[in-house]
């Protein structure tokens, strides 16, 4: 059974930093794609970005390019999501998946609150 694991959410104030981290329970290289998807209060789940480990190709929504930045350490096992220079609309629950041909994984969730 593959488990997610994320952490590093918390508050901080407009402008501010954050890491998140995503660890698996499986080489990252067995999955096809891992992302980070974002969901805030009222809305539905949005992908903020993705890593396809084999390849290192990566891919981010619009409204984070530039600020946000995916990143994979294969000794461990983790996919991080450097979050910078935050805004009020980057609040939300950040999830990790990890797709594998057959199957999705969804970790538990990492809450990230940004203040004006």
């Amino acid at each position: 059974q593959v488990q997610l694991v994320e952490s590093g959410g918390g508050l901080v104030q407009a402008g501010g930093s954050l890491r998140l981290s995503c660890s698996t329970t499986r080489t990252i290289f067995s999955f096809v794609a891992i992302g980070w998807y974002r969901q805030a209060p009222g809305n539905q789940r949005d992908l903020v970005a993705s890593i396809m480990p084999s390849a290192g190709n990566s891919k981010y929504a619009d409204s984070v390019k530039g600020r946000f930045t995916i990143s994979m350490d294969s000794a461990s096992d983790t996919v991080y999501l450097q979050l910078n220079k935050l805004k009020p609309e980057d609040t939300g629950i950040y999830s990790c998946n990890a797709k594998t041909l057959d199957v999705s994984y969804w970790g538990q969730g990492t809450q990230v609150t940004v203040s004006s």
